[in-house]
């Protein structure tokens, strides 16, 4: 849509008729103040107290957004905006409308994300949930930026501005809450300029309960950073899980070992070679999703990993797996020799296992290497 005003002021909309009026007046108040062009919208989300007539009748426009959820709310609004900057915040009354120049001076310097952090500016007493406050915005903020390296100290504030075009051009899709975590995400995997300005947080004015469900909606936050992060989800605890794993059915492999007063043996060599194929697992899963991201672009591939991914055939893998199969073979003739030499009869198990262990290891591995080398092919495969 073509851009008429400077700024959008953007807020969700669901039942919230007792504070929307109070939230429409003090942006009307912010825009005759600063002199900023702009307009209000309501993104209705499908209100059935009344709030869409108020917000009319206070010179806000309405635009209906008939998908549920706060995220699908605001994409449906951005989408309606008609400014070059949006400025959303929730119409509760907890966020400070009156002062968003700070926001709007990032924007025009060239910012395309300013967030901001309300633990800089200030909460007011019983505006943030103890549950909230102290636990599930520093943890997730925390997990948030070293997934996906920032600067945002305030994940999760609701009062947000952004270069409208720039923001659309990320694809945001997430229909809830975990649509503030979306947008951060995207912006920062695409490098777009982001930076933060402290602002306040006052107990909202409704006598409702709010929308935010603590427990479900941090999961789909937690879950969203998870998902978007092959390598923390898989490739990190796969290889730590592989490198230990490996070391320990090398050694073991030798003979057992005593760390002061703990004996490890074939028991803990069987154990190792479970870490080793569950590692292994995990760092196909990686490159699975990986190569997954090179085609739908769900999140931006540019790393060596992805370079890698894109010079390496399916056949360069298949010879891979086939030698790791190959050797595990080998060693498992061995074994059956030795068995032989004694006549067929009984052998030690504690000494069998040790050759018995990592030639099984071997083979598995060396399986899964051949046939997730073909999973990797058929997700590049062109198709329309």
């Amino acid at each position: 849509m073509k851009e008429q005003f400077e700024l959008t002021i953007l807020m969700p909309c669901l039942n919230e008729a007792e504070t929307l009026a109070t939230c429409i007046g003090k942006a009307k108040t912010f825009l005759a103040e600063s002199g900023v062009n702009g307009e209000i919208v309501i993104a209705d989300n499908g209100s059935t107290d009344g709030s869409r007539q108020i917000a009319v009748d206070n010179g806000a426009r309405v635009v209906e957004v008939e998908e549920k959820g706060y995220g699908a709310a605001l994409i449906g609004g951005c989408n309606g905006a008609l400014g070059k900057y949006v400025i959303m915040g929730d119409a509760d009354d907890s966020y400070d409308f009156l002062h968003l120049m700070p926001f709007v001076e990032k924007l025009r310097e060239g910012y395309d994300l300013v967030m901001g952090n309300r633990f800089k500016g200030g909460i007011e007493p019983g505006a943030m949930p103890p549950l909230h406050k102290y636990l599930g915005n520093p943890v997730l903020s925390f997990i948030a930026r070293l997934f996906f390296p920032c600067e945002i100290g305030d994940y999760h504030c609701g009062l947000r501005g952004y270069n409208r075009e720039a923001i659309l051009g990320l694809g945001l899709v997430t229909t809830g809450m975990e649509y503030a975590s979306e947008m951060v995400v995207k912006a920062t995997l695409n490098h777009l300029k982001i930076a933060e300005v402290p602002t306040t947080l006052k107990k909202d004015g409704r006598s409702h309960a709010p929308h935010l469900r603590s427990w479900s909606d941090g999961w789909r936050h937690l879950k969203f950073l998870l998902m978007h992060s092959p390598n923390w989800l898989f490739m990190y605890p796969g290889l730590i899980l592989f490198v230990i794993g490996l070391i320990l059915t090398v050694v073991l492999s030798l003979g057992n070992i005593q760390i002061g007063s703990v004996g490890l043996g074939v028991h803990t060599l069987m154990y190792a070679a479970a870490g080793m194929m569950v590692g292994a697992n995990l760092v196909m899963f990686s490159l699975f999703v990986r190569s997954y991201a090179s085609v739908t672009g769900f999140i931006p591939t540019e790393g060596k990993l992805d370079k890698w991914l894109e010079d390496t055939t399916t056949e360069k893998g298949v010879v891979i797996g086939l030698i790791l199969f190959l050797l595990g073979v080998v060693i498992t003739i061995a074994a059956f020799c030795i068995w032989g030499a004694t006549g067929f009869g009984g052998l030690s198990p504690e000494k069998m296992m040790r050759i018995t262990i990592p030639a099984m290891l071997l083979m598995v591995v060396g399986i899964e290497v051949v046939f997730g080398s073909f999973f990797i092919g058929i997700l590049h495969i062109k198709h329309k």
